[in-house]
């Protein structure tokens, strides 16, 4: 995704990161590798960019597996509990002011925000280099502006009927309530299969690699 990792950081300010570009990058990614159907897989923001082609190109999408984060509209409907666990979400909106926050003292409140990361050092430094770290909180910034957080409740399409969903929440995720994953069946017109992942905390994938891939092997198969 771009702005993060190693990825291209466009200029344009957060305009250039808006979800819907991510999804086109995406979509040309496909093309680029000549794949026709593929069974799509995202975490976190992934997830929800992957929601964002399964909406726009269903065609193309053999099956969907959503890590962390659910639907948008299971997510509002979790209600206080994950507005309180979304608190960094509104922070990130402050440009300048976030940036500063989360590096202060050699990154101590970004670190604070991955104490559960097994690999935090390296998710850190890339975002050290110049415009790095802007570049990553711009999708927020295109994405989630406050009007989108807390305005009224938006007309949300469900997951295409064609599009088989499965959701994988996990027991030790300080960000997501498990609500805001397994009420996203209310929002998939086709076939929903929810999973929790025990002893795991935000990046699941890399806490339970393992018991993941078993999941996403077996709804692979499903669905081929």
């Amino acid at each position: 995704m771009r702005g993060f990792g190693a990825s291209d950081r466009p200029e344009g300010g957060p305009e250039a990161y808006h979800p819907g570009k991510h999804v086109r990058d995406l979509l040309e990614l496909l093309a680029r590798l000549e794949l026709d159907r593929v069974h799509l897989v995202g975490h976190d923001w992934g997830s929800g960019i992957a929601q964002g082609l399964a909406q726009f190109a269903p065609d193309r999408v053999r099956s969907l597996s959503l890590l962390s984060v659910g639907h948008p509209g299971a997510v509002r409907a979790a209600g206080w509990k994950q507005r309180q666990l979304s608190w960094y979400m509104v922070l990130f909106q402050l440009a300048g002011v976030a940036e500063e926050w989360l590096v202060r003292d050699d990154w101590a409140n970004f670190r604070e925000m991955l104490a559960e990361h097994p690999d935090a050092e390296a998710v850190l430094g890339p975002l050290r280099a110049p415009g790095a770290l802007t570049a990553a909180l711009d999708i927020y910034r295109a994405g989630l502006p406050p009007e989108v957080q807390f305005g009224p409740d938006p007309v949300l399409s469900p997951v295409p009927e064609s599009v088989p969903v499965m959701g994988l929440w996990s027991t030790g995720d300080r960000f997501l309530t498990e609500r805001s994953m397994s009420g996203t069946g209310e929002y998939v017109a086709g076939s929903w299969r929810y999973e929790r992942v025990e002893e795991a905390g935000h990046w699941l994938q890399l806490d339970q690699p393992e018991r993941v891939n078993e999941l996403l092997l077996s709804f692979f198969k499903e669905n081929s």
